[in-house]
């Protein structure tokens, strides 16, 4: 393994930023080679304890041998956000300087070629992160962006041309889920991975190997021990299947049984008014059109002063806030539906 460390100059003197990676050089060219990377979003941590479990799994395949294509791992890929807190309270989401989201603005390339990168040295500092992780992962096989989101299943972004062979990656990892996108104008890291393939000859684009997802591990409050360790050995399950790692001992990820829809279908029920939420469902749950969702506690001890919100389809519920004071039109919850959502979104959701 080889470790070395990556530095991006601040948007003032003296301010600097670094992140490691780590290389594992696989021995077969002919291999799928494999990027992962965690905390794009600075605070979510469930993808970060998974990498550093997953990280002696990896050291001993490579001492054993049996590493065949080769492997790039970021676990912390945002040193900027790593370092934002404003009054106490950590920011990771959104660069403070630009007030843009670390997952949005990558460049979409036509080509899966890293001469066709802005200058890595100009830009504001998010600008530049952003082209030195797409430096690392440009050209892998298998490209891993590890999230999560505020209370939720495990859930993969997938976009919809890559499902049909993807679905061993799903059922390698043990996710709950898999929403289908089909176009991304929003530069999320996921999109800006396969975009550059999206228009290539399919003899080149090699959909049939080719692995990007937005994994989302669960909830921001989901780091634990026995999850990360079962997020690696997911994590593990996908290399090994890909042929990227040799391990005889694991067997051959069966059929995926999660559920599968197109982002349309999801509902994020904006809160019609600002308050205390006080929920009636929880992630995994089934419910029925009418159900009732969430109560909305907007005028406390009056008459009136709650207000209801009723699912609009029948579908299962994805995730959910994990605080409990909303304001107006933030959204309450993911609702997967059985049907194409009344308020359908495109391009992406928060990731």
């Amino acid at each position: 393994m080889q470790k070395s460390i990556e530095r991006i100059a601040g948007d003032s003197e003296g301010v600097s930023y670094e992140f490691p990676v780590f290389r594992f050089e696989g021995t077969d060219k002919a291999a799928s080679s494999a990027y992962l990377q965690a905390a794009l979003h600075a605070g979510e941590l469930p993808g970060v304890v998974a990498i550093d479990a997953l990280m002696p799994m990896l050291e001993k395949a490579e001492a054993e041998g049996r590493i065949k294509g080769n492997i790039t791992v970021v676990p912390q890929a945002n040193p900027i956000g790593r370092a934002q807190y404003h009054f106490g309270e950590h920011q990771g989401r959104f660069h403070l300087g630009t007030r843009t989201n670390f997952n949005r603005g990558f460049p979409l390339l036509a080509a899966p070629d890293v001469e066709l990168l802005p200058d890595a040295t100009l830009g504001t500092a998010d600008q530049r992160l952003k082209t030195r992780l797409l430096q690392q992962s440009v050209g892998h096989d298998i490209v891993l962006d590890l999230h999560c989101d505020d209370e939720g299943l495990a859930y993969l972004y997938v976009q919809a041309s890559l499902w049909s062979a993807m679905a061993d990656c799903a059922a390698a990892m043990g996710v709950d889920a898999v929403i289908l996108w089909d176009e991304d104008t929003d530069g999320t890291f996921e999109g800006a991975s396969i975009t550059p393939y999206l228009n290539l000859p399919a003899e080149v684009a090699r959909f049939d190997r080719r692995v990007a997802t937005t994994v989302e591990y669960r909830g921001i409050l989901d780091v634990d021990g026995a999850l990360a360790g079962a997020d690696a050995e997911g994590l593990y399950r996908l290399l090994v299947a890909r042929g990227v790692i040799l391990d005889q001992a694991l067997s051959t990820p069966g059929s995926f049984t999660g559920i599968v829809a197109p982002l349309e279908n999801i509902d994020m029920m904006p809160a019609p008014r600002a308050g205390a939420v006080l929920y009636n469902v929880k992630p995994g749950d089934r419910v029925a059109k009418g159900a009732l969702l969430a109560t909305i506690v907007h005028a406390p001890g009056e008459a009136g002063g709650r207000t209801q919100v009723f699912a609009p389809q029948a579908g299962i519920i994805l995730t959910r806030r994990s605080r409990r004071i909303i304001r107006a039109g933030e959204d309450l919850l993911k609702l997967v539906g059985d049907s194409k959502s009344a308020d359908a979104r495109s391009g992406t959701l928060e990731d």
